[in-house]
């Protein structure tokens, strides 16, 4: 039985995203700062609203340019807060900005994606989950990488949201193992 996770449903946007995205190992520091900052404003949302809403963040996000949007002040959250294209929340919209600042931080230390992917020692994990009710929301090791995120400056990151951005960075691949893409997306961790 070879059916896609249960969760992606039939929207097509939905679907293309598992079928070419969720699971796959990312490594680029600003790719990851975007997916961190998006799986933030997900927050009580679905996952379908920011995903429709993902281009409208990334021309009012800058191309989720830390660097620039580090420098941001009021009149940079006034002008988001005005934005029907993406999610209006001013907890959400200052977090990024803030994580902005603390990613920078980061990436001159660290780096932002080495300091990420050391939690997993730098290889996926590979769960083989067979079941929806078997995926946990939260696992020890997001509790771990949310606290260090938060000690790092980051907000809007606590262990669920974390644990759902591990998934879609691929730092744990949680494709059912029904799934066709469970094992094309372990085969990437071996690259």
């Amino acid at each position: 039985m070879n059916e896609r996770c249960w969760w992606c449903g039939t929207d097509p946007l939905y679907v293309a995203y598992h079928d070419t995205e969720w699971g796959i190992p990312e490594h680029d520091d600003r790719a990851l700062f975007e997916k961190l900052i998006l799986d933030g404003f997900q927050a009580g949302l679905a996952w379908i609203t920011i995903l429709r809403k993902r281009e409208a963040f990334r021309a009012a996000f800058a191309g989720f340019d830390p660097a620039v949007i580090a420098s941001w002040g009021e009149a940079e959250v006034a002008r988001l807060l005005a934005d029907r294209g993406i999610v209006r929340h001013r907890g959400k919209i200052e977090a990024a900005i803030g994580n902005a600042r603390a990613w920078l931080d980061l990436e001159a230390r660290d780096g932002f994606a080495p300091f990420l992917w050391r939690h997993v020692d730098g290889r996926p994990i590979q769960n083989r989950f067979s079941a929806p009710g078997d995926v946990p929301a939260e696992t020890p090791l997001s509790r771990q990488v949310s606290a260090d995120l938060r000690a790092a400056g980051f907000r809007f990151c606590g262990p669920t949201i974390t644990y759902a951005f591990m998934q879609a960075v691929g730092m744990v691949n949680d494709h059912l193992v029904t799934c066709p893409r469970h094992d094309e997306v372990a085969a990437l961790a071996g690259r």
